[in-house]
């Protein structure tokens, strides 16, 4: 799936101390710590140890690091296959700060504040100021007036609540259909009725844990943001960010860094088929029979990958981690002529409520976003289906899954040609769904952890999906790791 990056695809091997066995009478030197994953998490936790000087060397199965970001370029045409952009808020804004990147930093257009969302099979923009909220018909009076109790309403007694439960109690069914059902899928192509609002939304379920209300404990919440100081300027703040050459600019960085640190090193082409503990050391071998040993091991990989892994060293660690859900997406990237695509595709992007009976979860207007997308005179859509509530509707092939989409949007944004560029990526496992019972899952498998001593598990499946959350935790996992050194 990812894109190929040659000057990080074998040149690494020789960076640092790391150096693996040539021969089976020939065991490898020691390292303090193995990453195997080179996705955001393991990338950042590796970036972490590095400064800190420890031996680290970080295994990559793909030909490039960065996981699920990927940039394609095709002549003038521009893609993501993975993650389109990132939100700068205050971890990320010190990391790009540290790598260098805030002068190669792209904000995204203003017009990308404007979010359409379907009603009644025509594009509504989500309102942004309280008196076209008054006039959206998104919500209406009734939604209105039951919005106007929320503040009166008791906590729930739940433990834990799926978000569209939390919801309705909280907002109403009018918002769960029109607004937050939406939302989920463009986002975790999951399910509101699935998800566990104490797992995959915790800001939420604090509010009103803590408040009593989500709309008191919002209120409150602005003023202080507002009375604190921030470390990011006001015009990068909040910002959706991205890179001329695209998002995998960020990993290649790292990556940069990282094999440029004489302790550190970085190996792709690099399938692990095997992690044991053995005299006191973690001992991890690849496909090609190649072998690394490590004081501590993270594995910052998929939970079916890292369950895979650890199936025959413990069944208390593969048992919550083969629980947690990936449902299939595609992304279909589609070009087309000015001529033929008549919305001026104002915004952000536009996303289908299950309650529109489309199977489409949404749709980013890539060339609007970030200028350099498409040819001049054309327009670039990043259009998602599948998911959580409709993982069938990946099926078929290229053509089939292009009209398709076509077909449901061509009415929206008023299509009238075919698209002169295209491209489909497949996710068959996309995004880990934080579904009910998720953070018991995450207690037993640390408490199976525990008993393994130097074992770290660390992905997008726990502590939030977005990049900012996977680039922040991974830096955290590594300044953890180096003080208990």
């Amino acid at each position: 799936m990812a894109a190929t990056h040659p000057a990080f695809a074998d040149s690494s091997r020789t960076a640092g101390s790391s150096r693996t066995a040539d021969s089976q009478n020939e065991e490898p030197a020691v390292l303090d710590t193995l990453v195997v994953g080179g996705g955001a998490t393991g990338l950042t936790a590796s970036w972490s140890l590095a400064k800190g000087r420890q031996r680290v060397t970080l295994l990559e199965a793909g030909a490039s690091v960065g996981g699920n970001i990927a940039t394609e370029r095709d002549g003038e045409w521009q893609i993501e296959h993975g993650p389109n952009t990132v939100i700068m808020k205050p971890p990320l804004y010190a990391l790009l700060d540290e790598l260098g990147l805030l002068d190669e930093a792209q904000a995204a257009n203003a017009v990308a504040n404007k979010r359409y969302v379907v009603l009644d099979s025509h594009l509504e923009a989500l309102p942004m100021k309280p008196l076209a909220a008054l006039r959206s018909p998104l919500l209406g009076l009734g939604a209105w007036l039951r919005l106007a109790r929320e503040p009166f309403l008791p906590r729930g007694r739940q433990s834990e609540e799926t978000l569209a439960a939390f919801v309705s109690r909280r907002l109403g069914p009018r918002v769960l259909e029109r607004m937050v059902d939406p939302f989920v899928s463009g986002v975790y192509a999951g399910d509101p009725a699935r998800l566990s609002v104490q797992a995959a939304m915790p800001r939420l379920a604090a509010l009103e844990a803590e408040h009593g209300s989500l709309i008191r404990g919002g209120l409150k919440r602005l003023k202080q943001a507002r009375r604190e100081p921030s470390p990011v300027p006001a015009d990068w703040r909040g910002k959706l960010v991205s890179f001329p050459g695209g998002l995998e600019r960020l990993p290649e960085r790292l990556a940069e860094r990282i094999s440029g640190c004489a302790s550190a090193a970085i190996e792709t082409h690099c399938d692990v088929v095997s992690v044991i503990r053995e005299a006191g050391l973690w001992r991890a071998e690849s496909r090609d029979g190649r072998a690394w040993r490590a004081r501590s091991l993270v594995l910052a990989v998929p939970a079916p990958v890292a369950a895979k892994l650890l199936r025959p060293l413990d069944a208390a660690l593969t048992e919550p981690l083969e629980a947690i859900v990936y449902p299939p997406v595609n992304a279909i990237a589609l070009g087309f002529r000015d001529a033929d695509l008549k919305h001026p595709l104002d915004g952000f992007g536009v996303l289908l409520p299950r309650a529109e009976g489309r199977r489409t979860l949404g749709a980013l207007f890539s060339s609007t976003l970030f200028s350099g997308r498409a040819p001049e005179g054309h327009k670039l859509l990043n259009v998602f289906i599948g998911g959580r509530q409709d993982p069938a509707a990946t099926s078929g092939d290229d053509a089939t899954l292009i009209a398709r989409v076509i077909d449901e949007l061509g009415d929206l944004l008023d299509i009238r040609g075919e698209p002169v560029w295209q491209r489909v990526t497949r996710w068959p496992q996309a995004i880990p769904q934080y579904e009910l019972g998720h953070l018991e899952r995450l207690a037993a498998l640390d408490a199976a952890a525990a008993g393994h001593d130097g074992l770290h598990l660390a992905g997008n499946w726990r502590g939030g999906i977005s990049v900012g959350d996977c680039l922040e935790n991974g830096r955290l996992l590594g300044e953890r790791l180096l003080a208990r050194a």
